[in-house]
């Protein structure tokens, strides 16, 4: 299909008027329509993407139903590099690609978990994650639906996942992500495979209890009673898996007991073994919570400690593939040729990285682009992030050897480099999420690096576009602008798909003939329907269910992790850059 012809004469003018408005609300329905209208004129296609139709609550009750609504329309960004007309018909398209972040295949069955802290922190339990596996195989099941890119009609070469791939860094669930990214039999569940045994039939009001009739805290909100919910949650069903190639970024959640505490080796018993804690009075909450941003390791004893106590102490059944695993197995796992998928082997890991752990590595994207993944992960403990010093200095040297010239520490351009081409970096951790300096574990004596730093680096090399990124579960797009405009770049950085909206992200980069580069960023939702029936437990329905749960979470933030309309469906423009 080719692109369609792009509004003429004075109209272009008032289309770029109305779709720079970067995240202000729209004067009027009519406009806002005005500007959808223009949106698909530009694109060659906006189906099964945000820019057709998009999620939206409605209902008056405090439990919402959500609904097919307008879509976002295009915003073009020109914070960076002012737009020009005709570029439409003077563009190339370089590059398409799809972002996934924060899938957190999440083992709700754990015993250690700290679903209790839910009040103290709103990710500690969430009312949809047994139904988890099932909504990112939707999410799956909508880019293999897509013929590609909306603006350049390119095919996907391939999907990144920015980390957290898993959600407490065990075998199960690694399972399930290399599952439901590359195809297989798998069902949501650990310990006895016919029964759930985690917190939400556990008859504590704190908790939903879909399947018991009486008023929990959840139901006192509006959340419905659905028979049959947790077994059909944990019913085995076939993922598709991805028909593009895909690659693996880690995240904390990947390498770190609920991506905040050191893993010391202390709990692998109480992994794998019997007893789950379901509760703890307000004040050791408090206590535990604190332990938890203040001093990770005591946590860890404190958990122990609780555990030991057997107060709110659950028996369930053991369970081996509950064991966390290393950064090394985490490698390891994705070079079994049995989820290599539509590939590549390894999806970016290799056998010397499943050796070492050091989980950083450039790839193809394009012909005229290349990606570097690397590891912003902290072993130390805390949530965020930050990069060692042998790993920042290996991102400078494949920086140089893919861009044909550079700016030196007191900015004296530098020619040089073995091939020319755009670049993109990769990360779970986000520029403001990088402060996390702690030695780390896996080197104690080395020096650790902030985001500011790696910002810092970036922009000495113009051939650098983009860094796209996850971690807060936030939709946000930021502009990293330079006094030298070629030295700018944008950071991207993509909701979860465990939190509201659960969004994935497709990314186009194309040259648009006038010395200036455009981004576009369209937001994607997974394929499962809008509607929900509440007397349902087909997978279809569950995967519905799982957006809806996820929208009504008394603990979510669904209208701060939603972003501004800048954050959506956005063109971000780019001074293109020479030697």
């Amino acid at each position: 299909m080719s692109r369609r012809t792009f509004l003429t004469g004075t109209s272009v003018a008032a289309a770029w008027s109305a779709l720079s408005l970067g995240g202000a609300q729209f004067a009027s329905a009519a406009a806002r329509d005005r500007a959808l209208a223009t949106t698909a004129e530009r694109a060659i296609r906006i189906t099964g993407t945000t820019l057709e139709q998009v999620a939206t609550p409605v209902g008056t009750g405090g439990y919402k139903r959500l609904t097919a609504g307008p879509g976002w329309p295009l915003m073009v960004r020109g914070d960076l590099a002012s737009a020009t007309t005709g570029r439409d018909d003077r563009r190339t398209g370089l590059a398409s690609f799809v972002q996934f972040s924060d899938l957190h295949l999440v083992d709700t069955e754990s015993p250690v978990r700290f679903e209790y802290l839910a009040k103290l922190n709103g990710s500690a339990y969430r009312p949809q994650e047994a139904l988890n596996a099932r909504g990112v195989s939707a999410l799956v099941e909508r880019v293999n639906s897509l013929a590609g890119g909306p603006y350049t009609g390119m095919p996907f070469s391939m999907v990144m996942a920015t980390g957290d791939n898993t959600d407490n860094h065990e075998l199960a669930e690694l399972d399930w992500y290399l599952k439901v990214m590359g195809g297989g039999r798998l069902a949501q569940n650990t310990g006895d495979p016919n029964r759930y045994e985690g917190v939400q039939n556990s008859g504590n009001a704190a908790y939903w209890n879909p399947e018991l009739s009486y008023s929990d805290g959840y139901k006192a909100k509006g959340f419905p009673q659905i028979p049959g919910f947790l077994s059909a949650a944990g019913r085995p069903f076939d993922a598709p898996g991805l028909r593009t190639p895909w690659y693996t970024t880690v995240g904390n959640h990947d390498d770190s007991i609920e991506g905040s505490l050191p893993d010391l080796g202390l709990l692998n018993d109480l992994y794998a073994g019997q007893y789950k804690l379901e509760g703890c009075d307000d004040a050791t909450a408090a206590q535990l919570m604190d332990s938890l941003r203040r001093d990770p390791a005591g946590a860890v004893l404190l958990l122990a400690k609780l555990i030991a106590s057997g107060d709110l102490v659950r028996r369930i059944t053991p369970d081996d593939r509950r064991r966390p695993f290393t950064l090394k197995e985490f490698a390891k796992a994705h070079l079994n040729p049995a989820v290599t998928g539509a590939g590549p082997y390894g999806h970016g890991f290799t056998s010397d990285m499943a050796n070492s752990g050091k989980l950083y590595y450039t790839f193809r994207i394009s012909e005229k682009v290349v990606g570097i993944s690397l590891d912003t992960t902290n072993q130390a403990g805390f949530a965020d992030g930050s990069l060692g010093t042998a790993q920042l200095r290996w991102l400078e040297q494949q920086l140089k050897a893919h861009s044909g010239h550079w700016y030196d520490a007191d900015g004296r351009k530098v020619t040089g480099g073995s091939t020319d081409e755009l670049i993109l970096v990769f990360s779970h951790h986000t520029s403001g999420t990088m402060g996390n300096l702690l030695p780390d574990p896996r080197n104690i004596f080395e020096g650790r690096h902030d985001g500011n730093e790696l910002v810092a680096l970036l922009q000495r090399y113009p051939n650098v576009v983009a860094w796209v990124n996850g971690h807060t579960h936030m939709n946000k797009i930021t502009p990293h602008g330079h006094a030298v405009p070629e030295r700018a770049f944008w950071e991207i950085n993509t909701a979860s798909h465990i939190d509201y909206p659960q969004h994935g992200r497709i990314i186009e980069i194309a040259d648009n003939g006038d010395g200036t580069l455009s981004l576009f960023t369209t937001l994607i939702e997974s394929s499962a329907p809008y509607g929900t029936d509440f007397g349902s437990t087909s997978d279809a329905n569950l995967a519905a269910l799982y957006r809806e749960l996820s929208y009504n979470d008394p603990n979510g933030r669904p209208t701060a992790l939603l972003g501004t309309d800048g954050d959506h469906n956005t063109e971000l423009l780019l001074t293109k850059p020479t030697r």
